[in-house]
């Protein structure tokens, strides 16, 4: 089902400068970068090439416009699979929490709930 820590989101207030500090004041690398529409971009960064997990930053003002309760409604830990069908169908079958499977052009992921509420993202790794 799950096979490791992927992903932790950082709500940052402008991406440019927290890519400076992750990148230039941390040395941290960016392991990843694709548009998410006209105006937003996926962007990782992580202690060096082939970390396992990774820092997600996301600029909270452009969250914000499209969903006034992103900060609250988007998870902040991002796990990762490798069969998203499977685990959404296993984690289901087992009665936790899940969202809608949703599929878009930058990956595959759904939502679920701890036994506190607390929200979590799974993703697929491609």
């Amino acid at each position: 089902m799950i096979n490791k820590i992927g992903k932790i989101t950082i709500y940052v207030e402008n991406q440019a400068e927290a890519k400076k500090f992750w990148c230039e004041k941390l040395g941290f690398v960016v392991t990843f970068v694709q548009p998410m529409g006209p105006h937003m971009t996926w962007l990782e960064v992580a202690p060096k090439e082939g970390c396992e997990t990774t820092f997600v930053l996301y600029e909270k003002g452009l969250m914000l416009a499209q969903n006034k309760e992103a900060n609250v409604l988007h998870p902040n830990v991002i796990l990762s699979t490798q069969n998203i069908e499977k685990s959404y169908e296993e984690m289901k079958a087992k009665g936790v929490e899940v969202g809608d499977l949703m599929k878009m052009p930058y990956g595959s992921m759904f939502s679920f709930k701890d036994q506190d509420n607390n929200s979590y993202l799974l993703r697929e790794d491609q």
